[in-house]
């Protein structure tokens, strides 16, 4: 009764959740919705008997005039992990490839094989970042979807615009690639692509990204993606109907107006950022999140992680590594100290 071929599916991992503990896990804030956020999904609960606006106008029309581009080129959908999911079956079929880095996000793999098209992984280069020289080279006849994460989860390192655009000049014109920007907001790289002018250049690109991060609405569940007209239309084909819920559009409407208090919160995650990788080590991040590679000071971090949770701190640990949330300065005092006393048990 079921495709053989989903023994083969991974399963998603979320981030653990655990009473009396710090949870580091899953790179959400610390800090609650804007209150105007709140607001405006309390008064949307009492139209709850009432399906929601089924193409989120409302939403287009505002992330339309935030990003200066015109509605048809704006597509939305139930957080940016649905849109990069519709991103793969919208494009690709069985006996198709799709190109990702590898670590990368761990969701990737799951849209490839939910399509039934062949994952092509490509490892990181030695700094933890996309090997772009290597993923032209993978690219075959059967490339339909090419998936980029700037910056990259769970490492936090990006690329540069000159690798991005020589790469870009590599790929073929009928296969697309999709610019993965959940983290675009912590993004400071001076020297990276940034979607939303990427998309004028190249007309296979569509950029994505979130509500859940920087904007603290990761249980609204609701993401965006932008490029080309013909794109988009595609990407909404394969929409689920109704996939942003009443009351999660009315709040990223509300939250996207509160651009200040976003900068102020990203301010001190990347002041803790800092912090953080200057005291525990960690891979230099442009993200919310720092990497530990697995290596001499980190020989089991599966095994480092268990450490971290005995001393009530949940963190997100692979087989290549742990990868922790920055938030405040009190939870880093918390994961601080919970660092030290693993390191000596």
């Amino acid at each position: 009764m079921i495709r053989k071929d989903l023994t083969h599916l991974p399963a998603y991992a979320s981030g653990k959740s655990q009473t009396g503990c710090l949870k580091l896990a899953s790179n959400e804030t610390t800090q609650p919705p804007a209150p105007s956020a709140i607001k405006a999904a309390q008064q949307a609960a009492e139209h709850f008997n009432r399906y929601p606006d089924m193409g989120s106008w409302d939403l287009k029309e505002a992330l339309a005039e935030h990003l200066n581009l015109p509605i048809e080129q704006i597509a939305v959908g139930c957080g940016s992990s649905a849109l990069c999911q519709q991103m793969a079956q919208m494009t690709s079929l069985p006996g198709d490839e799709i190109i990702y880095a590898w670590r990368s996000f761990e969701a990737y793999p799951i849209f490839t094989r939910v399509t039934g098209a062949t994952p092509v992984e490509v490892p990181l280069t030695e700094d933890y970042r996309h090997d772009l020289p290597a993923m032209a080279a993978a690219i075959t006849d059967r490339t339909k979807l090419i998936y980029l994460c700037n910056p990259n989860n769970p490492t936090g390192t990006t690329i540069s615009r000159a690798e991005f655009t020589e790469f870009m000049q590599q790929v073929p014109k009928d296969v697309v690639v999709a610019l993965d920007e959940a983290y675009g907001e912590f993004n400071d790289a001076e020297d990276t692509p940034n979607a939303l002018e990427e998309i004028k250049n190249w007309p296979n690109l569509v950029g994505l990204r979130t509500f859940s991060k920087a904007y603290a609405l990761a249980g609204a569940r609701v993401g965006y993606a932008f490029g080309a007209p013909e794109l988009i239309e595609a990407l909404n084909k394969v929409c689920i109907p109704f996939s942003v819920a009443a009351g999660s559009g009315e709040a990223a409407i509300a939250a996207l107006r509160e651009q200040s208090l976003m900068q102020e919160r990203i301010a001190i995650t990347k002041g803790e950022r800092e912090r953080i990788t200057r005291e525990l080590g960690a891979v230099p991040s442009r993200t919310n999140f720092v990497w530990f590679p697995k290596g001499d000071s980190l020989p089991d971090p599966l095994a480092f992680g268990q450490k971290l949770l005995a001393e009530k701190v949940i963190v997100r640990p692979f087989p290549e590594g742990i990868r922790v949330t920055v938030t405040t300065p009190e939870e880093s005092e918390q994961l601080l100290a919970a660092w030290a006393k693993a390191q000596q048990s």
